[in-house]
């Protein structure tokens, strides 16, 4: 955990020169138009960044998922925007791999993995966001199929996925009414709202997705009726882990970048980083990078003990992704005025950062999470 093996670090570095090269040149202008383009997820697909933890058996790499985060950090390096798509579509593989049916498996799986499926998650409502359990959209059993109806709000790929994971209503109030479905992209009744304009993440689309009468055959639904919310929130937990890669991803680039241009940038005849003010300001934002890092890679590593690692889950996506805020906040900093402005990367970073400390549940309720966590641990006298 502490040290990469050999086949890590060759994992790290196919990825950081393919980002780069495949990425990198049209970073700018799709941040500028707000711009996902399919064929850059393909080939993130080719290269087997995909479908990294999914068993070989079904076409993924059967990798462990340090591995994987090692790999979302170094995409984040370069784009926040697709390691967040590679780290959506990794949702559906999760459920699939943990839940699916054969069928399911054999249907869906290999697809995911390859990259020539994009998935998406459907959880979050209008009026249902950390408070998930509440949503509204219902799904009826009419013999063989279900129909669903309803409205998902902040759905990453809505309108481009090819699969969706949706959560719906087939019973009573609260959790245990929850079920999930599998509906593909081209589902009869499945439109899209409004493409979000958002601050950051501009390459990765955020759109409304409607369901009106969308009809799938029960073979669909996966596990028993009631059975969704469980669904949810195990996808989740691994999703937390994807998010903090995401955010440690961002702040090595933001760290990197402000400290090469600290050694270059020259005032009063001196590299600015060696004033104090700034030299302090890159070792805390180097201090956060790697806490940030070894709790996400912790986290990561007891999901491939199998090992209880919610907890643990929640604690690195509040301390990488708060990190991520802090150190491209100081990026900008130390950048001073051409920080503020789009000639250097250190705003999109910034830009990005902040979501994350929204995504698969606010740091907020996190904290609960972890202080639930203390409670059951510390609540009885020893």
């Amino acid at each position: 955990m502490f040290v990469r093996t050999e086949e890590q670090e060759q994992l790290a570095q196919l990825a950081r020169e393919f980002c780069r090269a495949t990425l990198g040149p049209t970073l700018e202008a799709d941040d500028e138009a707000e711009v996902f383009r399919r064929d850059l997820f393909d080939a993130l697909g080719a290269q087997g960044l995909c479908g990294m933890p999914t068993p070989e058996a079904y076409g993924g790499m059967g990798l462990g998922y340090l591995d994987y985060v090692i790999v979302l950090e170094e995409i984040a390096r370069v784009s926040a925007s697709y390691a967040v798509s590679v780290a959506v579509t990794g949702l559906p593989q999760v459920i699939l791999s943990k839940f699916g049916t054969e069928e399911q498996k054999q249907r869906w799986l290999p697809g995911l993995a390859s990259g020539e499926v994009l998935g998406a998650f459907a959880l979050s409502e209008p009026e249902s966001g950390s408070d998930a359990a509440s949503l509204k959209t219902v799904a009826r059993r009419d013999g063989d199929v279900y129909r669903l109806t309803g409205t998902k709000f902040w759905i990453t790929h809505g309108g481009y996925a090819d699969l969706y994971v949706v959560m719906a209503r087939t019973g009573g109030a609260g959790p245990r009414g929850i079920s999930a479905f599998l509906v593909p992209g081209d589902a009869p009744g499945l439109s899209f709202g409004k493409k979000e304009k958002k601050m950051g993440m501009r390459a990765s689309p955020t759109v409304e997705v409607v369901l009106e009468d969308v009809e799938v055959p029960v073979s669909a639904r996966i596990g028993d009726e009631g059975f969704g919310f469980t669904v949810a929130m195990t996808a989740l937990d691994s999703g937390r882990i994807t998010i903090g890669a995401t955010s440690v991803g961002l702040c090595e680039a933001a760290l990197e970048w402000s400290a090469r241009y600290a050694t270059e940038r020259k005032q009063f005849g001196t590299p600015i980083i060696d004033f104090q003010g700034v030299s302090f300001m890159l070792a805390d934002m180097a201090c956060k990078t790697r806490c940030a890092r070894l709790l996400v890679h912790e986290a990561a590593w007891l999901r491939d003990q199998g090992q209880p690692f919610a907890h643990v889950a929640a604690m690195a996506k509040v301390v990488a992704t708060d990190a991520a805020m802090a150190v491209t906040t100081d990026a900008v900093q130390v950048l001073g005025g051409y920080g503020y402005t789009r000639e250097h990367p250190v705003e999109r970073y910034m830009r990005d950062a902040k979501v994350m400390q929204i995504v698969e549940g606010t740091n907020q309720v996190q904290r609960l999470v972890i202080g639930r966590h203390l409670k059951r641990t510390y609540g009885t006298e020893p």
